[in-house]
């Protein structure tokens, strides 16, 4: 704690001592939002944010979420690179799922019955996507519970400001291993949007579905017969309504569903016929009163799901609820400081359904009047833009839970901007503390689960450097390093008797490394991009977590109308860990390093009409992300986008 506060005292002293100016309208345009919740130019804000725009997304049709998200820096979503169905394991700053928090239009989402408390982001469809911003580190001051390691934020497109508009989009193509030689057309994403403004009235009409076959979910060894594959179906579904009471007062609602069937097989490395069901549906909206000196919003929702697992080896279900609600008023109290003051409401509860053993009718074995919390959190940020080129953004949090006692969470995150001709400098340092509160599932599952669990406890301390010009070169690189203390761990009781329980555990561990990110435009043809990560986990958290990643991407405009574009995905060596159905004890593997080659190209053929396509390891490398189970190989994607 001394040397954080020597780190922190050091860097504001620094900064004070230098100079900048004001940004300019160029750099208000590139500006992000997640860090504090107030919309600022980047060079001002005190972290370094990860955007995925909308031109992004357009050029990689058909992609899933968890492939694009794949690609940022010091991000490992695995499974993004196998079967559609398959689980998926956020790994971010030697994290796992519970310590990533997913929000989509200003509300987090989660699923109380999973043992992670995590969002399924297999059910969110990428053509309803407008922008994703990232922010990694700890972040629990403005987004509470979770928000250890990463917030992934995503915000849906908006209503077009014409009458009516409808944009149909469709993609096609094969999804096979490498050990299939056949291309067959086995990937179909179609979706289709309507939508406009009727003087103040605003609506938005949007599904989308996506079928996937071809690919089995377990790998079969070498010489033996591919199994059979395992077909992937989702379909989703979302209505919007609104109205501009004035020009700066608006309110909006929602309804949407989520649904997907996924074909599994035996845990055992073994074909079988297994599906796994998850049906989604949710409602909620947002509220604006936009005033002279700043912003009220309120952002809502409720979520109702479903897991339905019974043809399965271990046949279960769930259902479970969750009511979020985020108000904040961002009120301008000079031109160099903003405030804002917040409350964040969340109550959870879920149900869960088993067969017992010897019988064969399903019996309640958790119920939602037991397995149930409320969680109320007041917060304050702060943002402080001087004229001298300092930069702070610093927060407090107050949780109240209605199961533990309350906890006091922190951020001071100052930067500093250096004026270097036609380049700047950010200089920025980061101190932020995080908590993460046991699921429900850890909570009341039955055999294993533990009422007297407390929450854990996580620090992330950070310092880096972002150099950009004005002639769009940007380059930065952060080091960060996250303490955990008091951790929720599986603990073995009794192995004679195969007893086990969630426990927290007096060990403290640490993660730390680098992120370094670059993006260069050359002329008015090319641009380049790339990221490197270096993470060293503590040694119990280093599973499927690569050491070394890489990505890089080149874009190349052959006409105004026309691009083509060339990706590569770099993934390191990563230990697993399987269970062994011939000795019945857990092994560790080495998993190989591997990397991806992908192409696309699109073309706009009219002002209603875009054509384009993509290869996907183009090398058709064979590699692992998850032991003995499938990932894909080469594979050849086309489509277009129709609107009117």
């Amino acid at each position: 704690m001394k040397h954080t506060i020597k780190i922190l005292v050091l860097s504001i002293s620094f900064c004070g001592i230098l100079s900048a100016q004001q940004p300019s309208k160029a750099e208000i345009l590139d500006s992000v939002l997640i860090d504090s919740k107030t919309l600022l130019p980047r060079k001002n804000s005190s972290k370094v944010v990860s955007k995925i725009t909308e031109e992004t997304l357009e050029k990689t049709p058909g992609k899933s979420i968890a492939s694009i998200i794949n690609e940022v820096s010091g991000i490992e979503i695995n499974g993004a690179h196998s079967n559609d169905g398959q689980n998926l394991g956020y790994y971010v700053r030697g994290g796992r799922n519970r310590q990533v928090v997913i929000m989509v239009d200003g509300v987090q989402l989660n699923d109380p019955s999973q043992i992670a408390n995590d969002f399924d982001l297999r059910l969110i469809s990428t053509s309803s996507i407008e922008s994703i911003e990232i922010v990694k580190g700890a972040s629990s001051v403005l987004y509470g519970s979770g928000a250890a390691t990463a917030v992934i934020s995503i915000t849906t497109k908006k209503p077009s400001e014409r009458p009516i508009t409808a944009l149909v989009t469709s993609t096609f193509g094969s999804n096979r291993p490498t050990e299939n030689e056949g291309y067959n057309l086995e990937e179909y994403t179609n979706s289709v949007s309507v939508n406009g403004t009727l003087q103040q009235f605003f609506y938005q009409m949007d599904f989308a579905n996506r079928y996937v076959d071809g690919l089995s979910s377990v790998a079969a060894r070498e010489g033996e017969a591919l199994f059979e594959s395992d077909i992937f179906n989702r379909y989703n579904g979302k209505m919007n309504l609104g109205y501009h009471f004035t020009k700066n007062i608006q309110l909006s609602r929602f309804f949407s569903f989520d649904k997907f069937k996924s074909d599994f097989d035996n845990f055992g490395y073994t074909d079988a016929d297994f599906r796994s069901i998850s049906k989604q549906f949710r409602t909620g909206g947002n509220f604006q009163w936009k005033y002279i000196k700043g912003i009220f919003v309120l952002n809502d929702n409720y979520t109702w799901l479903e897991r339905d697992v019974s043809n399965s080896s271990f046949p279960e279900k769930y259902d479970s609820k969750s009511s979020t609600l985020d108000a904040y008023i961002n009120h301008k109290i000079t031109t160099q400081l903003s405030l804002l003051a917040g409350l964040n409401f969340n109550e959870s509860r879920f149900n869960s359904f088993s067969i017992p053993f010897g019988e064969t009718d399903f019996t309640q074995s958790v119920d939602e009047k037991t397995a149930n919390f409320k969680i109320i959190d007041p917060y304050l940020n702060a943002v402080y833009i001087s004229n001298f080129g300092l930069n702070i953004n610093a927060g407090a949090r107050l949780n109240t839970h209605s199961l533990y006692d309350n906890h006091f969470l922190y951020n001071l995150n100052p930067s500093y901007n250096l004026e270097l001709g036609v380049a700047n400098l950010k200089i920025l340092g980061s101190y932020s503390t995080a908590y993460i509160t046991p699921s429900l599932f850890q909570i009341y599952a039955p055999l294993y689960g533990n009422e007297n669990l407390q929450p854990e406890e996580n620090t992330t301390i950070e310092g880096g450097l972002e150099f950009s010009t004005e002639n769009n070169l940007r380059i930065s690189a952060v080091y960060f390093t996250r303490n955990e203390k008091n951790y929720i761990d599986f603990v073995t009781i009794d192995p004679e008797l195969f007893i086990s329980q969630y426990q927290n555990i007096s060990e403290e561990f640490t993660a730390n490394g680098v992120e370094v990110e670059f993006s260069k435009r050359i002329g008015t043809k090319f641009n380049i991009s790339g990221n490197y990560t270096y993470t060293q986990p503590d040694e119990k958290f280093a599973l499927r977590i690569p050491k070394h990643k890489a990505n890089a991407q080149m874009g190349y405009s052959i006409t105004s109308k026309t691009q083509a574009g060339l990706s590569y995905h770099y993934t390191g060596q990563r230990d697993d860990i399987y269970f062994n159905p011939i000795t019945f004890e857990a092994e560790t593997v080495t998993l190989e390093s591997y990397g991806l080659m992908d192409l696309s190209f699109s073309t706009q053929l009219s002002e209603n009409l875009k054509l384009f396509a993509n290869v996907a390891n183009v090398f058709d490398e064979e590699y692992e992300e998850i032991y003995r189970f499938q990932t894909r190989g080469r594979n050849v994607r086309v489509g277009f986008s129709l609107g009117f």
